[in-house]
């Protein structure tokens, strides 16, 4: 029997994910994560982006979007907070790349009616999404 870790997925609006793993990948701020059982105790912001988990007796990776939020490791435990958490499956591409084109089409516009900080965080979010899609494409 392998080591196992457990993980909850959280957003403000639902449990996305709650149960073991054999290893797991997470989107720091400065990089990737990789989490291992037993691993070292921390907390991290994460940016948004693609958690994988490896679930035990799957040969593919689960997969969820997350937009950011907060990353925190226990040696028996990972906790991800997030604002928004979608399972990678339930993604709609379109909606991405219809944002990816929003948010570009505000940042081109230099009008002083725009947030900056809003539309670039608009854009990482969507690239975010389009990028989780594709994952999960290419792992099928």
């Amino acid at each position: 029997m392998s080591l196992r870790v457990h993980v909850d997925v959280v957003s403000a609006e639902e449990l996305i994910f709650s149960g073991e793993t054999e290893f797991a990948v997470f989107p720091g701020e400065a990089g990737e994560l990789g989490i291992y059982p037993r691993h070292s105790q921390l907390i991290t912001r994460l940016k948004p982006g693609t958690v994988r988990l490896k679930v035990p007796g799957r040969d593919e990776f689960e997969m969820v979007y997350v937009s950011g939020g907060l990353l925190e490791v226990q040696p028996a435990m990972i906790t991800v907070l997030a604002d928004t958490a979608i399972r990678a499956a339930d993604l709609d591409e379109a909606k991405a790349v219809e944002a990816k084109a929003r948010a570009e089409e505000a940042l081109k516009n230099r009008s002083a009616e725009i947030n900056y900080a809003a539309a670039e965080a608009e854009l990482a979010e969507a690239i975010a999404q389009i990028q989780a899609i594709k994952k999960l494409r290419n792992q099928h």
